[in-house]
């Protein structure tokens, strides 16, 4: 029976500062297989899993032959990027924090498991990591609630007394649907208003504004009466 309580970590746009590169590149795909997309609705779409995001900028009736055409170019361009990411400030000390009170954390991310084990490399916090989902773990992506489910699975977690922290409204969804509440951040590119509206408990500005206020969030709420 899962009792344990465990905060679930998305990894671009919250830990790893890669929004915007996935904007391009995604952007970049898309035209070099002829589609003009605008670049904001592209930006709009990061932090679905790639199946969902080309539904969501293409139309759902878009030919999905091109799906692997179109991942394979966004993955080859993006690589290109990968010796340049960086953490956001905090994140690792984020991570380690909230092990060091007590809460399993986990990794939620919709990269792929070849991705999400570049990103572990750049977040160098894996010691403070007891588990991770990716989007080869599940058929179906964020805002669905099957990665932020597995995660609870992997790791025996309740999800009454879990939390995800996410940065764009997609993590929020798909939090809610899992019985999760989120703590967004902005560091994603989306607004305070648009977290709060998609249904996040609390909006921080970015994981190191989380961390300077851990012990006043509802971490520390949740965190207190487990020990109470």
């Amino acid at each position: 029976m899962a009792d344990s309580s465990a905060v679930l970590f998305d990894v671009d746009g919250t830990l790893i500062d890669s929004n915007y590169l996935h904007t391009v590149t995604w952007w970049e795909a898309l035209h070099q297989n002829g589609h003009t997309v605008p670049m904001a609705l592209v930006h709009r779409s990061i932090g679905m899993g790639t199946d969902q995001l080309l539904d969501h900028v293409l139309g759902e009736d878009r030919d999905r032959d091109e799906t692997e055409t179109l991942d394979a170019a966004h993955q080859a361009l993006y690589g290109r990027y990968w010796p340049s990411l960086v953490p956001f400030a905090g994140a690792a000390h984020l991570l380690r924090a909230c092990a060091a009170r007590g809460w399993t954390v986990v990794l939620a991310s919709s990269a792929s498991q070849r991705e999400l084990d570049v990103l572990r490399k750049v977040l160098d916090a894996d010691d403070a990591i007891a588990a991770a989902t990716n989007s080869d773990d599940v058929d179906t992506s964020k805002p669905a609630p099957d990665l932020v489910s597995e995660a609870l699975k992997k790791v025996g977690a309740d999800s009454a007394r879990s939390f995800l922290v996410g940065d764009t409204v997609w993590d929020v969804q798909a939090a809610a649907r899992a019985g999760v509440r989120c703590l967004a951040v902005q560091s994603g590119g989306f607004s305070r208003d648009e977290l709060l509206t998609a249904g996040a408990a609390e909006v921080y500005e970015d994981v190191a504004t989380l961390l300077a206020h851990l012990d006043d969030s509802l971490l520390a709420e949740v965190e207190a009466k487990a020990g109470a």
